[in-house]
């Protein structure tokens, strides 16, 4: 009699509880689910297979802090997001930075675009908050893993973390003017 695979349901609360097996079993199973979001999300493709492991490592490092069984895809599909950003990230730092323009053009455009003023906007940030950042949106950490990363406290790390993020969203909405057409400021 055989048995049917497990699914990723069915092995996940095993493998959030620590049992070696299963985590096992759930890592060969979403290998290619992983590979297939890499190829989809990472611009080149050299870089698939080195996305795939790390995106490996991550999810058996940190099963057990998963929440919900039901937000597993979704948790998976943006560690494969966020690994993708860190060669643009890397490539970006001989790159002057550039100015988002319109706000509303920003909006529409293309997921790859995006990706680059998202990095030019991480970019931008001075090293304090841009470590912040990195470490909670990228690396994943949680507040206390990133406080004892930082040599802070909880407090001042979540406001690091907070002060990042408004900077990001300030450099992706800002307007731009050209010289001769700037707003007049009262006095």
């Amino acid at each position: 009699m055989t048995h049917a695979p497990a699914t990723v349901a069915q092995l996940l609360p095993a493998a959030r509880s620590g049992d070696a097996m299963a985590m096992e079993q759930l890592l060969r199973l979403t290998r290619p689910d992983i590979r297939r979001y890499a190829l989809r999300h990472c611009a080149a493709t050299a870089a698939t297979d080195d996305v795939v492991q790390e995106a490996l490592i991550i999810v058996y490092r940190r099963v057990g802090a998963l929440r919900e069984v039901a937000a597993f895809g979704g948790w998976v599909v943006r560690i494969v997001q966020r690994l993708c950003m860190r060669p643009a990230l890397a490539w970006l730092k001989s790159e002057p930075l550039a100015q988002v323009e319109d706000a509303l053009a920003w909006s529409h455009r293309p997921d790859h675009e995006l990706r680059h003023d998202l990095a030019l906007a991480i970019d931008s940030l001075p090293p304090l908050y841009r470590e912040a950042l990195l470490l909670r949106d990228f690396e994943e950490l949680t507040i206390e893993e990133m406080s004892e990363r930082l040599g802070t406290t909880r407090e001042a790390a979540k406001s690091r973390l907070h002060r990042a993020r408004c900077l990001v969203r300030e450099y992706l909405v800002q307007p731009t003017y050209p010289d001769a057409e700037q707003p007049d400021q009262k006095r």
